[in-house]
């Protein structure tokens, strides 16, 4: 298990760039089992998420090649960062019988990612196995969205008690050659608007038979570029940025060439930490019309963010006011499904109140477990009260009492980025445990952030 060791009171300044979008990328890899065809996928962030989940699309089959890789290297005082690669993948000969083995189903445990292969071995192969997938222990994150979506698609499910996974299987082939697949188009109405089971139903409705509408589908970006990216290779999806998708199932999908968004979650990160511990930074090609209410969200905890072409710069926030309400009522923040605020950068959003002028009421709806980690920043000096499992009031310090350094554990990827924030903040030195938590969803961090100015080691 690896340590961060974190000087703590030292200014960063500089140009930062964010890398590709973890969440966009665990669904695109998985896209690439729906052809036999090479498919090139760009600006693929090499985390540890991502990468495990190619490593076992390597194990089942799939060849993987490099086309281009960019290193991250330092010349003279100024650091280059290009923390990404492009790979070609093809799924053309895969193992069917590694597919059904136990070493592949406790891979799987390990990796939620993994359960978006689901989607496309069921449209492509007819059947599919999944054991409970791994992630974040951030409470119950339930697979019912993707078993009903696949059912109402015509899938049928067995448990296997003694392997403890779930056999999925297409119903019995009786269509023509000219369309394989024997799942057959539906209306699904979503019980919730769940990204995953969103990206993981489109999946296996682009190659169903007949006409398939999914309501209160998902519609974050990363889902609008996996149905960009399924339509470039000749799926029909039409409805993409609405809650109301509709795919004309199709036999075939070629190849096709995509560029994954930059990580939005990696954007706000960096604008928190600009906030807390910045003396200017930018933060260069963010794709802005993406951020949907990011940057107006951190806006209203008083945080200065200009918009220069599609970068942003943050300049030193010496003091920032959370603002009110227009009734003058305390500022209350909640996460919702997209283009509301992401549940992802409330760990940040909390940790970036600490130092802010005024109280702010965060409500995270979406996981019970999320908010535990604040008691580590009130060990760290926070004044923050957890009302119940998913509500915190912040109380802000306005930079009068800093943070002190202690020691921690990240218990989620998400929260392991927040008390690095705060670790960079405090006075004095930290020690973060169980940092491969922050190396699923973040690249090279400490050497990037020591670019700017961060005193950040990494022990073994």
């Amino acid at each position: 298990m690896s340590t961060f060791i974190i000087e703590g009171g030292h200014p960063l300044s500089g140009t930062i760039e964010p890398q590709g979008a973890k969440n966009e990328a665990l669904q695109v890899i998985c896209a690439t089992l729906l052809t036999s065809e090479k498919v090139t996928i760009h600006n693929i962030p090499q985390i540890r998420d991502v990468m495990n989940l190619i490593q076992l699309l390597k194990d089942v089959g799939v060849k993987v090649e490099e086309v281009h890789s960019s290193e991250l290297r330092v010349e003279s005082s100024e650091l280059r960062v290009e923390s990404s690669c492009s790979l070609t993948f093809q799924a053309d000969d895969l193992n069917l019988d590694y597919l059904q083995s136990n070493e592949f189903v406790q891979k799987c445990a390990q990796l939620r990612g993994s359960v978006m292969m689901i989607g496309p071995l069921l449209a492509r192969m007819g059947k599919a196995t999944i054991a409970k997938p791994g992630g974040d222990k951030i409470g119950r994150r339930r697979l019912d969205t993707h078993f009903l979506g696949f059912e109402r698609l015509g899938a049928q499910f067995h448990h296997v008690a003694e392997r403890d996974v779930y056999e999925i299987s297409a119903p019995a082939a009786q269509t023509a050659a000219s369309h394989p697949s024997s799942l057959k188009g539906a209306y699904i109405l979503l019980d919730e608007a769940s990204v995953t089971g969103t990206a993981n139903i489109v999946m296996a409705a682009v190659m169903a038979r007949g006409t398939t509408t999914i309501y209160n589908a998902a519609c974050e970006p990363y889902i609008q570029q996996l149905c960009k990216m399924l339509n470039s290779m000749g799926a029909r999806i039409s409805g993409i940025a609405s809650n109301l998708l509709t795919i004309e199932g199709v036999s075939h999908l070629c190849g096709t060439e995509h560029t994954i968004l930059p990580d939005m979650i990696e954007v706000g990160s960096f604008i928190g930490m600009a906030a807390m511990v910045g003396d200017g930074i930018r933060i260069k090609n963010v794709s802005v019309r993406n951020l949907g209410i990011i940057p107006n969200t951190f806006r209203r905890m008083g945080i200065h963010i200009k918009e220069e072409g599609d970068d942003l710069f943050i300049p030193r926030m010496r003091h920032y006011e959370i603002q009110s309400f227009i009734d003058g009522t305390i500022m209350t923040l909640a996460d919702a499904p997209w283009p509301g605020l992401t549940p992802d950068l409330l760990s940040v959003l909390i940790t970036v109140a600490t130092q802010a002028r005024g109280s702010v009421l965060v409500h995270q709806k979406m996981f019970e477990s999320r908010l535990f980690f604040v008691d580590k920043l009130i060990d760290m000096g926070a004044q923050i009260i957890l009302c119940d499992p998913h509500r915190a009031v912040v109380v802000g310090h306005d930079r009068k009492l800093q943070l002190r350094g202690g020691r921690m554990s990240s218990p989620d990827i998400r929260a392991g980025i927040a008390l690095l924030i705060a670790a960079m903040s405090a006075k004095g030195t930290s020690r973060i445990d169980n940092i491969e938590q922050i190396d699923r969803g973040y690249e090279h961090i400490e050497t990037r952030l020591n670019a700017l100015g961060a005193r950040i080691v990494r022990e073994k």
